[in-house]
């Protein structure tokens, strides 16, 4: 099948697309996501302190992203938002996910609603995630003792297997399914003490939360933080394989690079950047092994590959250690994990798909990791009504071609506070409060993040001053990324045109709190 130059956008595009690959044999897809993997952590980034040859050989051999952006700064929501296709801000009846999923929230996405995996399943895919999960389980309060469902099995997912929740959060344990690996119904999980042994590193390794889970020991015997990496991978090799003989979406979350910075033995001291750097590299490998599967079961030609991100790069002590030793985990753009400056949400994105993609091409279209929904849809060849595509929007033009115009030109950017909730059109992004709306913590301690760290990285921005706001500051941010993509000009009180034209779209997604916002600010004045 040709390759076809597709330039139409939207509904249109969305057509073309499904006609140009409605082919007999749909290809494979494997969606790579990487936790906390910042814009400046890869070689074909930037990056001269770690080494990522896996992951640079795909972006020669496929297309890179400079503006691609998580569906949140923040791990959860991101998910969701990759998951659905929709919005973080609309979900949870339209309260929102803003934060990390907890120990005992309920499955966060309604089980109605159209999926990627779903998606994939109604045309015959075999489908896994593997990985990192952090989306919730069952209905009303998670009780680990009970099958955990609804979860992705629920969601359109043949198979799981992975961390239920995060690497520095208990439970530690391992989920298969519907239940705890190595569960053993005589030591129920128990939430009082005595709690449970489990593998603990020290400071240099980062932030990892103190097992508060009781019982479970055989199921907390088997979680090993540092085996992790190579077991993910060997169950994904092991689904490959197994699946081999039709279409299958393989959605692989990582729990790479996410704190605490825990490297298998063969990868300790292998960077020049610390754990951090050694956690990325081992996350290269891993996706080394991957692409040697795909290879050795004969299916690398018609596999779509996608390496990405949840978020921007956390400036916890693991970064702050990688950045002394002259590593910068989102490169020079400006904030961190959590903030809607630039740093919390763009990040990296290759695609390589042989025959489709060209080598060797770097793309500057505007993308977002709701997008996987409908571009997905149009590989497969898929009409899906505009209400289950959410704010998805087909960027396969985008992957496979060199569109003229802009696939997207707006986009919600969804940080940890929803006070600071953010819209992008075009060459603008308007911010509707001071600092980024995620950590402030001075560098130093753990929640490090905001003007303090900004300015210790060395960023320069118009509002910030010795690592504070200055106290003349705008009330809100306008940044032209065109000229500036770091951010470093607030031009909030240049453009007020826009400033009104930017606020009237953001009230679009958050009416209410945005027109109190307007009045107030407008009582300041």
């Amino acid at each position: 099948m040709k390759l076809l130059k597709l330039k139409c956008i939207g509904w249109a595009g969305l057509g073309l697309a499904a006609l140009a690959f409605a082919a007999p044999e749909q290809p494979n897809v494997v969606l790579v996501f990487a936790d906390d993997l910042g814009y400046g952590d890869l070689g074909c980034y930037g990056a001269t302190r770690v080494k990522t040859p896996n992951i640079d050989k795909l972006a020669t051999e496929g297309r890179r992203f400079t503006d691609a952006h998580s569906a949140s700064a923040v791990c959860t929501p991101s998910r969701y938002g990759l998951l659905t296709g929709e919005y973080p801000v609309r979900g949870n009846g339209g309260k929102g996910i803003w934060g990390p999923c907890g120990h005992f929230q309920p499955l966060l996405i309604d089980t109605n609603k159209l999926t990627l995996a779903q998606l994939f399943k109604n045309k015959g895919y075999a489908t896994a995630a593997i990985g990192k999960w952090h989306l919730g389980f069952g209905t009303g309060k998670t009780d680990w003792n009970k099958p955990l469902r609804p979860g992705p099995l629920e969601l359109g997912f043949d198979y799981y297997f992975g961390v239920p929740k995060v690497n520095s959060g208990y439970p530690y344990v391992y989920v298969e399914n519907h239940g705890i690996v190595g569960y053993d119904p005589n030591d129920p999980v128990v939430f009082n003490p005595p709690f449970s042994e489990t593998t603990t590193y020290g400071p240099e390794a980062g932030n990892k939360s103190p097992n508060r889970v009781g019982g479970a020991k055989k199921a907390h015997a088997l979680y090993d933080d540092e085996k992790t990496g190579a077991l993910l991978t060997e169950k994904a090799v092991e689904w490959i394989t197994q699946n081999r003989e039709k279409p299958f979406f393989l959605y692989f979350p990582t729990t790479n690079i996410h704190h605490p910075f825990t490297p298998g033995p063969q990868f300790k001291g292998s960077s020049q950047a610390g754990l951090y750097g050694d956690f990325i590299q081992e996350f290269d490998g891993m996706v080394g092994e991957l692409v040697k599967c795909l290879e050795q079961n004969g299916l690398a030609d018609n596999t779509l590959i996608i390496v990405t991100s949840d978020n921007g790069g956390m400036f916890n002590t693991g970064g702050q250690d990688a950045f002394a030793a002259g590593h910068r985990q989102n490169g020079d753009l400006l904030g961190f994990k959590f903030g809607v400056w630039e740093g919390g949400h763009r990040i990296p994105f290759i695609a390589k798909w042989p025959g489709k993609i060209t080598p060797g091409t770097v793309s500057s279209q505007l993308i977002s990791g709701v997008d996987m929904l409908a571009t997905c849809a149009a590989i497969t060849g898929q009409t899906v009504e505009k209400k289950q595509l959410a704010d998805s929007i087909n960027v396969l033009p985008a992957l496979v071609g060199d569109p003229a115009a802009p696939l997207r030109e707006t986009l919600v950017l969804c940080p940890n506070k929803p006070t600071h909730l953010s819209v992008r059109k075009g060459r603008w992004v308007y911010i509707p409060a001071q600092g980024a709306g995620g950590f402030n913590g001075k560098p130093g301690v753990h929640a490090a993040g905001g003007p303090a760290c900004a300015s210790f990285v060395g960023n320069v921005n118009s509002d910030i001053e010795n690592g504070k706001i200055k106290k003349n500051a705008p009330p809100a941010q306008l940044y032209d990324l065109v000229k500036d993509v770091n951010q470093t000009q607030n031009v909030y009180n240049q453009f007020p045109e826009v400033v009104q034209e930017m606020e009237a779209l953001l009230a679009t997604y958050q009416p209410v709190k945005a027109d109190a916002r307007k009045a107030r600010r407008n009582k300041e004045k």
